[in-house]
């Protein structure tokens, strides 16, 4: 049995999904130790899987229990979640670094179009300090592929993006100031601006560092402070090799190969697409060498146009990097 190519992966249109979902599905559960046991412990037969419903989605907690791999290799990077002093990482081994790199820069571009239009300004405060983050992966490669001598990393230099990002505004330069929440909020406190030709994006993350805010009170701060008419922002995490995007009011769009469903908090079996709310289960066929079925503990809604957004977490989720909590 082979394995579904990376080709076929990125090339996907929307209906293509779930056909390559089940392929997926039937080699992980081949090739993959935990998977199958997890799935034989459930009693489910693969043979009589055939809806993207009835696949088993693997509690998100195992990445920091288990290895969590399909097949037998030496992995070219670990990732690691962020986390407090209290807390188990989650740890993700990725067998090829062009599979992540090909998966974020073609969503990115999906959605947003060449990473070269833009000055990349990453806002990464204790992410930069540690190792093995995906995060700091991704943000250095679109940096480098920028091609923008402007382009980097901010750990705390507040003052020296603040006249950076008004010097780009001044020449009408694209820009993206991707940034962590807390980071965003540390800088819009100090400085305000107004920017016309700048993405600002957040990825989540307040790590303890700060009260805990809502998204929609993040994003007015954000947009009173920093003068840009919708804040932007990113939902990815450890054990995943895709993100969604959301371009305003908190509202995620996947691309082709990356899909949400919803299953209902007291019963995790049962699934759902369409709209409603419930915790987020993502499908990330990027995850071809780990797992690519992933039940989170992120409360989400799906909405009519298929656009999904994150309310929360559980209430026995461990603190976590990527929270932003609601009220």
């Amino acid at each position: 049995m082979t394995v579904v190519s990376p080709d076929t992966i990125f090339s996907l249109q929307d209906n293509g999904l779930e056909a390559a979902a089940l392929e997926l599905f039937r080699y992980q559960y081949r090739e993959n130790d935990l998977y199958r046991a997890y799935t034989d412990a459930l009693r489910i037969a693969p043979a009589s899987v055939k809806s993207i419903l009835e696949i088993p989605y693997l509690p998100i907690q195992f990445f920091k229990s288990h290895t969590v791999v399909s097949g037998t290799f030496e992995p070219e990077l670990l990732f690691e979640s962020s986390g407090t002093t209290q807390t188990i990482n989650s740890r993700h081994l990725v067998k090829e670094s062009a599979i992540y790199t090909r998966s974020f820069m073609t969503a990115f571009e999906q959605f947003y179009g060449p990473v070269d239009d833009y000055v990349i300004l990453g806002l990464l405060p204790s992410y930069l300090e540690r190792q093995h983050s995906s995060l700091v992966r991704m943000v250095q490669e679109m940096v480098t592929r920028s091609d923008h001598p402007e382009s980097g990393f901010y750990l705390y230099e507040h003052d020296k993006l603040y006249h950076q990002l008004r010097a780009l505004e001044a020449r009408g330069q694209r820009v993206l100031l991707i940034g962590v929440t807390f980071g965003l909020l540390d800088f819009a406190e100090q400085y305000t601006l107004d920017l016309r030709h700048t993405i600002v994006m957040e990825t989540g993350g307040m790590k303890g560092r700060r009260e805990e805010w809502t998204r929609q009170e993040v994003h007015a701060f954000l947009q009173e402070r920093l003068g840009a008419s919708v804040i932007h922002a990113e939902y990815g995490m450890t054990e995943l090799l895709s993100q969604a995007y959301s371009k305003g009011n908190g509202l995620f769009a996947t691309p082709p190969w990356m899909k949400i469903l919803l299953r209902d908090e007291n019963d995790p079996f049962q699934l759902s697409t369409g709209k409603g709310a419930g915790v987020i289960n993502v499908i990330d066929l990027a995850n071809i060498h780990s797992c690519a079925f992933i039940a989170t503990e992120d409360i989400g809604r799906i909405h009519a146009n298929g656009l999904f957004e994150v309310l929360g977490r559980l209430d026995n989720s461990a603190l976590r990097g990527c929270s932003l909590m609601v009220s």
